[in-house]
């Protein structure tokens, strides 16, 4: 028997806020080797730290407001959609493993770039991928609200199949300057902070 879908949303808000939590201690912070060198020296030697924290926040938050978008409609779950939200939740948890990564080998070699580069595109992949799958089952299985039009639903699902495509790209650019497929990022997120189908429509003045 399918039941209410609330638990699931509020446990991934949960994880969600724990893994940005997570983030910033591993990113944001300086060893006192680089402190004795003076603040303008250690914050100039953390630039990668800081790049990193800022793409994987923008990475993160749009997790989140997807996230969020997406479980407005969903009224009901059953035992694979919590396994698929869980396994999206699984490749969310690893961003800031794979950031602390790409941060720190960002001045390493260009094979070393190139593969936190790649482990980390695997990660948001993974995380866009199974938002997309999230999303199939619960309209396959009818644990939408019976009042959403079909025709919407389509749309974000054309939405969210945006995700994955768009990832492949900055993998693609990885071969080319691992640091310019980090800039990317912020590129790919813009089109998720722009409303589109299926999010909160703007409020207006009462």
């Amino acid at each position: 028997m399918a039941r209410d879908a609330s638990r699931v949303e509020a446990f991934s808000d949960a994880v969600i806020a724990i893994v940005l939590t997570l983030m910033a201690v591993e990113l944001l912070q300086f060893t006192p080797e680089r402190e004795a060198d003076g603040l303008a020296a250690a914050l100039g030697h953390e630039w990668p730290a800081y790049l990193a924290y800022v793409i994987t926040f923008a990475i993160v938050g749009q997790v989140w407001l997807t996230h969020h978008n997406m479980w407005r409609y969903v009224v009901r779950v059953d035992q694979l959609l919590l396994v698929l939200n869980l396994t999206l939740l699984m490749f969310v948890a690893a961003i800031p493993v794979t950031a602390n990564l790409l941060a720190d080998n960002l001045r390493g070699s260009v094979a070393d770039q190139r593969l936190t580069a790649g482990l980390y595109v695997g990660t948001v992949l993974g995380e866009a991928l199974f938002f997309n799958l999230s999303w199939w089952w619960a309209r396959r299985r009818c644990l939408l609200h019976p009042g959403l039009d079909p025709r919407l639903a389509k749309a974000v699902a054309r939405r969210f199949l945006l995700g994955p495509l768009l990832y492949l790209v900055a993998f693609a650019i990885v071969l080319v300057d691992p640091v310019l497929s980090l800039l990317a990022y912020l590129l790919l997120v813009a089109p998720y902070l722009i409303r589109g189908p299926g999010d909160l429509p703007p409020s207006h003045p009462t």
